[in-house]
């Protein structure tokens, strides 16, 4: 499976995936993310909520949770035409 890209200080990730370990609809996330960014040949971070109280306030009860350019997109799935269509629009 790919392993998502690290982000670095010059250019930010398109896509920004919010999860956790032993998460079964992250894992389901996770596939059709690196998926389509491997498709379209976009740069994707994980992160864990667990790592960051503020995140698991906000975001907790909505993992898995996707952003596009810094925008949330989508939670609990991700819809693979949907972020597709994110990305190329």
């Amino acid at each position: 499976m790919p392993e998502p890209t690290q982000s670095d200080e010059r250019a930010q990730p398109r896509i920004r995936l919010l999860g956790k370990p032993g998460c079964h609809l992250c894992d389901d996330a996770r596939a059709v993310v690196a998926r389509v960014a491997a498709d379209l040949g976009v740069d994707w971070v994980e992160d864990s909520v667990l790592d960051d109280p503020a995140l698991m306030e906000r975001y907790g009860e909505q993992i898995p949770v996707t952003f596009v350019d810094g925008r949330q997109h989508d939670y609990w799935r991700v819809d693979e035409a949907r972020l597709r269509a994110a990305l190329q629009g």
